[in-house]
């Protein structure tokens, strides 16, 4: 009798902590996104639910007390992050439903997204990989309707490759709200662009497996130099200098934030809105893509091994300042906003860019 009085003991004392367990759900249920951010002096890895930032190494530990669960060793990076997020997404879709609905006043791993330091998301990738003229729209602007085969209109992605430049991740990316600094005499173009995220080791990869090895989705400003005073064009070769024309330092504004792929359609069919100053420069759809992330996977991996965290920037649709007539190009105050539906809004204000003085 005693043992029988024992074990319903054991039972009505461990059965509620099973189901408190099993309550919170390691399923992607509640979509979230992630950033890097600045708080108390400390640079963190965060999960934004809505207005909210958690730091994502308190907010597990809190979790795993709450739900009697162990604590899930979290990267310190947002890099080391996607190189592990097999092991750690469960834990983090546990954390996304968890405080869904729960209050986090008060606690010390709860921020106001509007009230911290967002950083680019990832300082820094191995590669920045960008995507030349992949919006038909913008390559009839730049380049006119015409030439062999109709032009851009013509062009068949399963036949022709993308044409891709590379910027340096470490002298080019900068953080959202952070401001480039315009060269005297150049002039400086707005470019918004859809960012793909690499989430594992790729190479020779076909098409049909491409969104396998893609993590996520955020925003990449393109910034572009079209000339100006001194020298645009190559003088060896034919058409523009594409490394003074696009690796200028501070030229790729990056994030604010990275939206996992399971929480983003796909094929992905992503609104892309560039303004400057409050005025819509840029109106398009990732839909409208020459070579779309299949193509763009499948063509990368076959130059170059690509890891993760890295950045393809998937290229700008029309509406740029040097196709317009006439020629529109950035000045120091403007702001240039790009937002991606799901994503969020960059921020790039421009400033001038100091003289040295000549000795």
């Amino acid at each position: 009798m005693r043992r029988v009085v024992f074990l319903l003991l054991v039972v009505a004392i461990v059965g509620p902590a099973r189901a408190q367990r099993g309550e919170v759900s390691s399923k992607p249920q509640t979509p979230f996104k992630l950033a890097t951010f600045e708080a108390g002096g400390k640079t963190r890895v965060g999960l934004v639910l809505g207005t909210r930032v958690l730091d994502i190494a308190g907010a597990n530990a809190e979790v795993a007390k709450k739900s009697g669960l162990p604590v899930v060793a979290m990267p310190a990076d947002m890099r080391e992050l996607i190189e592990t997020y097999s092991r750690v997404s469960p834990r983090l879709y546990r954390i996304a439903n968890y405080f869904k609905d729960a209050k986090t006043d008060g606690l010390p791993f709860a921020f106001d997204v509007q009230k911290v330091s967002i950083k680019a998301p990832i300082k820094y990738p191995y590669n920045l990989l960008a995507a030349a003229a992949n919006y038909r729209s913008h390559a009839n602007e730049m380049f006119g309707r015409g030439g062999a085969g109709g032009g851009a209109n013509e062009i068949d992605p399963d036949k022709v490759d993308p044409v891709m430049f590379a910027k340096s991740p470490r002298s080019c990316i900068i953080d959202s709200g952070e401001p480039f600094f315009i060269p005297p005499g150049r002039n400086i173009d707005w470019e918004g662009e859809l960012a793909i995220i690499i989430g594992k080791p790729a190479l020779n990869v076909p098409e049909a497996k491409a969104h396998d090895y893609v993590f996520g989705y955020s925003a990449m400003f393109d910034v572009s130099d079209r000339g100006g005073t001194g020298r645009p064009f190559s003088s060896q070769f034919q058409g523009p200098n594409w490394f003074a024309g696009k690796s200028r330092d501070r030229g790729a504004p990056f994030g604010p934030f990275i939206v996992p792929k399971e929480f983003v359609e796909y094929p992905t069919h992503l609104r892309i809105v560039t303004k400057v100053n409050g005025v819509t420069k840029q109106d398009g759809n990732s839909k409208d893509l020459i070579w779309d992330e299949a193509h763009l996977v499948r063509y990368l991996s076959s130059i170059l091994t690509l890891y993760p965290g890295d950045v393809i920037s998937s290229g700008t649709p029309d509406g740029v300042g040097t196709a317009r007539r006439p020629p529109e190009y950035l000045k120091p105050g403007d702001v240039v906003t790009i937002e991606i539906e799901g994503i969020g809004t960059l921020t790039t204000p421009m400033r001038a860019a100091a003289v040295t003085a000549t000795q």
